[in-house]
């Protein structure tokens, strides 16, 4: 990554505590190897090739600073995006845990406390697993958040346990110019099987930046079902990475779905590390304005037996950008690898971009892969067929997109979330094409 003199992380680690109160040797040798990393690392540019469609310059100019205690806001603030279906919910204000706000119900097998409270227990998954599956050496990003961990999520299943509800994480912005770190540690033991929903929004329209990072571990025929929506407001900036390790026969489903910030990038990172592991993939960008969404994903086959399926589509209206970057790997001797990949992108107006790029690279000989795109407008024919109907243009326009954005929205293992989701693909996409 080319050196850039912008003193741009130097600010965002402005104020940086030398250790969190009462935290133990190994958190303590993670915070410092992470703070030397960032250190040494340069903000990516669009010289940088993982970069090269995403211009963070706005973000560049616009200093942010982490909130000493969280924003306000009261339970009528966040009642909007409660679950019904959820078991544990635990809110986050500006990257802060609010007891106040959250609902942690005990259940026999299941774990969910924020990290703050358990980093200084002699818990055994956190430095076992914290700060394994992410790798910061060459992320500038990932190695703030890390160097900044203080506060998050963790959800740990035991062995066998089913847990009865989803976890609902609610990451709420209070108040503009602060950036937070959320960080959430996910650990399914083997046979276990959950259900997570990281949801990312905003209580106000200015300018601020979420630096989030997840990993998760699901262990042998263990299940793990990841649910991930940004609707940080318009005028956010958004960036998380999320590691993930599947091991034998384990099972690992998510969906991701971006609807807010000015830019966001999402990165997600894949590890099938035992035989007969599974992975599906399920991303969704509906944007529109100057909004810029950029997802890469890197999928690493490395045993034999596994599979995976990737479906990622994007709604762009106005003149914004989309990017799309996806790699599967497949490693000697990961024979039989079934793996498939596909990206569709929609054009609502002629100003709209999409930059998609599908990869596969195979080191193997006996395996069954195949990656596709597509990017267009809408099909005359089928806008004529509805109008033929009875339908008026606009109104054919916008349940054809409706129907495109629902076929991954309907993946989400939560009625209500699907509901609600729904109607804010109906609002977004009603009007966009005029």
């Amino acid at each position: 990554m080319e050196v850039v003199k912008t003193g741009y992380l130097e600010q965002l680690l402005r104020g940086l505590p030398t250790s969190p109160t009462g935290s133990r040797g190994w958190l303590h040798a993670l915070r410092a190897d992470a703070l030397e990393r960032a250190n040494a690392l340069a903000v990516p540019t669009t010289r940088d090739e993982d970069w090269r469609f995403t211009d963070l310059s706005p973000l560049y100019r616009t200093a942010f600073q982490r909130a000493e205690t969280p924003g306000n806001a009261s339970a009528a603030d966040v009642s909007a995006w409660t679950l019904p279906e959820a078991g544990s919910r635990l809110v986050f204000l500006d990257g802060q845990f609010v007891a106040a706000l959250s609902d942690i119900r005990s259940e026999a097998g299941l774990t969910v406390r924020p990290l703050g409270a358990v980093v200084t227990e002699a818990d055994a998954l956190l430095p076992e697993h914290l700060g394994r599956y992410v790798d910061y050496s060459a992320e500038p990003f990932a190695a703030l958040n890390t160097a900044w961990l203080q506060d998050g999520a963790l959800i740990a299943l035991a062995r066998n346990h089913v847990a009865a509800k989803p976890v609902h994480l609610l990451f709420v912005s209070t108040r503009a110019e602060v950036v937070s770190y959320p960080r959430v540690l996910m650990v399914a033991q083997p046979g276990s099987d959950c259900t997570l929903i990281e949801d990312f929004v905003s209580l106000h329209e200015g300018a601020y930046l979420t630096n989030a990072v997840a990993e998760v571990v699901v262990a042998p025929n263990a299940r793990v079902r990841h649910v991930r929506l940004q609707r940080e407001g318009k005028a956010a900036f958004h960036i998380s990475t999320c590691g993930v390790r599947v091991e034998r026969d384990g099972c690992y489903q998510t969906v991701a779905v971006a609807l807010g910030a000015r830019i966001s990038r999402y990165n997600l990172n894949v590890a099938q590390a035992g035989e007969g592991a599974q992975c599906h993939i399920d991303g969704l960008a509906l944007i529109d304005g100057r909004q810029l969404a950029d997802t890469h994903s890197f999928l690493d086959h490395a045993c034999p037996d596994g599979s995976s399926r990737q479906m990622h589509k994007c709604i762009v209206g106005g003149a914004a950008h989309a990017v799309f970057s996806g790699k599967i790997l497949v490693r000697p001797g990961a024979q039989r690898t079934n793996s498939s990949q596909e990206s569709r992108n929609l054009l609502l107006t002629d100003k709209a971009h999409v930059d998609t790029k599908p990869q596969l690279e195979i080191f193997a000989d006996d395996v069954k892969c195949a990656h596709g795109a597509a990017i267009g407008q809408l099909d005359p024919e089928h806008v004529f067929y509805l109008k033929s109907r009875g339908l008026s243009e606009a109104t054919a326009r916008d349940l054809l997109t409706f129907a495109f954005a629902t076929e991954i929205v309907a993946r989400i293992p939560v009625p209500s979330l699907v509901k609600r989701l729904e109607e804010a693909v109906v609002r977004q996409t009603r009007g966009r094409q005029n």
